[in-house]
């Protein structure tokens, strides 16, 4: 297998894979076929990268180190055609990668900036396929989580809104070098069709969520007091006096597309 020796850089939160067994596990629950269309988020050493473009073929990547680009670039031209984005991740348009088809997302996300990558992620949604991830294993948990979980929140409810979160296996830190001082985990993420969010107004739904997680401790009437009135809340079944953590995702959705056909509140 291709690989090369780059020192990880602790200020890009870097954290090398090299566990070949986890690396195995990745690739197999990727599953590429054919036609399929991958993109790699922040490829590293190509721990990933390399098993990906020797079965697949083609891939491109997205790589914000300047110093790794041409070593990945040089170990991978034995193995197929990699198409290298020198970028950060969050100026990166991926409909545009994606042009008339869809893409695949693959990636070992840095673990300082994972929630940022995933909300921009989602903004491309439609045009995504699936996503297989690797992240901190407290962050896959809040992604999965459901009302009355202590974890449950923001985060938990904009993914599950869109997409099917499906956490597949934890990974530990010997299989990193530096090992980070955190569990991880390989998720992944199947975007929902239009039809079946069923969201009228994003940027409604968007605002009310934030706003109820704001402040965990209050109550949904106080929290959402921008958005909503306490009628309004009673209107689509949701007791005032209730906390965010306890609404389902479906609720918000209920919530959102009630108040977007209602004259706004103050």
């Amino acid at each position: 297998m291709s690989h090369f020796k780059a020192p990880p850089k602790k200020n890009l939160g870097q954290h090398f894979l090299t566990d070949k067994s986890v690396i195995e596990h990745i690739v197999h629950s990727v599953d590429p076929k054919p036609d399929d269309v991958l993109v790699e988020i922040g490829p590293g050493q190509g721990a990933i990268t390399f098993p990906l473009l020797k079965r697949h073929g083609r891939l491109t990547v997205i790589e914000f180190d300047r110093d790794l680009i041409t070593p990945l670039s040089e170990a991978a031209h034995p193995l197929g055609e990699l198409t290298i984005v020198h970028k950060d991740v969050l100026k990166v348009d991926f409909d545009k990668l994606a042009g008339e088809g869809k893409i695949r997302l693959v990636g070992n996300l840095p673990y300082n900036i994972s929630t940022p990558i995933l909300f921009h992620v989602l903004e491309h949604c439609t045009h995504v396929e699936d996503m297989h991830f690797m992240l901190q294993k407290e962050v896959v948990d809040r992604m999965a989580s459901g009302p009355g979980s202590k974890v449950y929140g923001r985060l938990s409810v904009m993914l599950q809104a869109v997409c099917h979160v499906i956490p597949l296996f934890d990974v530990a830190p010997h299989s990193f070098n530096p090992p980070p001082k955190v569990d991880s985990s390989v998720v992944r993420l199947i975007p929902k069709q239009p039809a079946e969010i069923g969201i009228e107004d994003t940027a409604l739904f968007e605002a009310v969520v934030r706003d109820a997680f704001s402040q965990r401790r209050k109550t949904l009437r106080n929290a959402l007091s921008r958005q909503c009135t306490s009628e309004q809340l009673q209107a689509v079944g949701i007791k005032p006096e209730l906390r965010a953590e306890q609404l389902s995702v479906g609720k918000f959705i209920e919530l959102s597309n009630y108040l977007a056909g209602q004259p706004k509140a103050g």
